[in-house]
């Protein structure tokens, strides 16, 4: 695993609170009736552990990702409050693969990787949908620099619809995009997370 990503991980989501709030991802709200009801959910990323105990309590099976202990342990605390069960793994997802064909659905809200990895994971998640599997992904788009809601200030780490595109063609993976965007919204996820931005949009189902 990488210290410096564990290390950064860690003290961003250290102290009191949610840094990016207790509330789901919005885009996920209104995308999750693409998903198999009840099927298996891989959140990589998962941070604070927002998204992902929205999902159990929405009635999935939930299978949550993440390079920081600190970010866990606030999962499982919000997992406990809410009275769900999450499958909470610690690892860099840069370095771990989920099984192939293994989910109903994976969902990435602001996993950001340089593009060499970013490439490398994408396909590996894509592989792990079953067939008529469901992708869901959030994330900065490359004119979100310079705008002060969130997000990395390295382009390398920012993601266009064209290179999501280009990575799953890399990855020899089909499927069919049922939502994609380059849009301006407005967030409201925590302190970390508030006000216009620009992001990159994607709903893309498997097909075998």
């Amino acid at each position: 695993m990488s210290n410096s990503a564990r290390d950064f991980w860690n003290a961003k989501f250290s102290g009191e609170g949610f840094k990016y709030g207790e509330r789901p991802n919005q885009f996920l709200t209104e995308q999750v009736q693409h998903l198999k009801p009840g099927g298996a959910v891989l959140v990589p990323g998962d941070g604070e552990g927002r998204n992902g105990v929205w999902l159990a309590e929405s009635g999935f099976r939930v299978t949550s990702v993440d390079c920081s202990e600190v970010g866990l342990e606030k999962g499982r605390l919000l997992a406990a409050k809410r009275q769900v069960a999450v499958q909470w793994v610690h690892a860099d997802v840069t370095a771990w693969a989920p099984a192939e064909a293994s989910v109903d659905a994976v969902v990435l809200c602001y996993l950001h990787l340089p593009s060499a990895s970013r490439s490398l994971v994408i396909g590996r998640l894509a592989r792990a949908l079953k067939d008529g599997g469901v992708f869901i992904l959030e994330a900065f788009h490359p004119s979100q620099l310079g705008l002060t809601s969130g997000g990395p200030k390295d382009v390398d780490l920012l993601y266009t619809l064209e290179a999501l595109r280009s990575d799953l063609r890399a990855a020899g993976i089909s499927g069919d995009e049922l939502v994609a965007d380059e849009v301006e919204t407005s967030l409201d996820e925590g302190p970390f997370h508030q006000g216009v931005a620009r992001v990159t949009r994607l709903v893309w189902q498997r097909q075998i």
